[in-house]
């Protein structure tokens, strides 16, 4: 409704906020009922609950980011290795070479599941604005030249990695986590 603003009379852009103000509040109302069923199944659901706080756990996860996991990946029964869930979600980069004569940089995948892989980008921003260690790999890493984006995907692929790991040795996440020798 705003890209008009500058082109439309006032009188007509106020029309036309009218117009839309009722399908705008019905559509935010049906979000919120499935919201509110997402989580009454959530809660319902031991297993489910569980798998939730562990990867809400993990710093710049929130329970969007943790649904979109349980969902992509099936509850963790399809895919639970990080590296096919980075794929999955375009973040991998991959070598773009072709015989001896073409050596170009690593890209990412654009064939890639983009509202996945956005959420996991907003979860990395996140983590790096929050979380202390993350925050400060992200400015050491820009400080030794490497481009921003570059450090972003290279969050967003840790952020996947402590997700497969807490679910997978069912715990949550610990910031500062020892390992045990057996």
């Amino acid at each position: 409704m705003k890209e008009s603003d500058p082109f439309l009379p006032k009188s007509e852009q106020k029309e036309i906020e009218r117009c839309c103000a009722k399908a705008i509040k019905g559509v935010e109302k049906s979000i919120e009922e499935v919201d509110k069923k997402i989580d009454q199944l959530i809660q319902s659901d031991e297993k489910l609950s569980r798998m939730m706080k562990i990867i809400t756990s993990v710093d710049g996860i929130g329970t969007q980011i943790a649904i979109a996991f349980i969902l992509v990946t099936n509850e963790f029964k399809d895919m639970n290795e990080a590296h096919k869930i980075a794929c999955y979600g375009g973040i991998v980069p991959f070598e773009h070479t072709s015989g001896t004569s073409v050596r170009g940089r690593t890209r990412v995948s654009h064939l890639a599941n983009k509202a996945f892989k956005c959420l996991i980008h907003m979860g990395a921003l996140s983590a790096i604005k929050n979380s202390e260690e993350l925050g400060a790999y992200y400015q050491r890493k820009v400080k030794e030249g490497k481009p921003k984006m570059v450090v972003i995907n290279a969050v967003r692929n840790k952020l996947i990695a402590r997700i497969c790991a807490c679910v997978r040795d069912d715990r949550m996440y610990e910031k500062k986590y020892v390992r045990k020798v057996a």
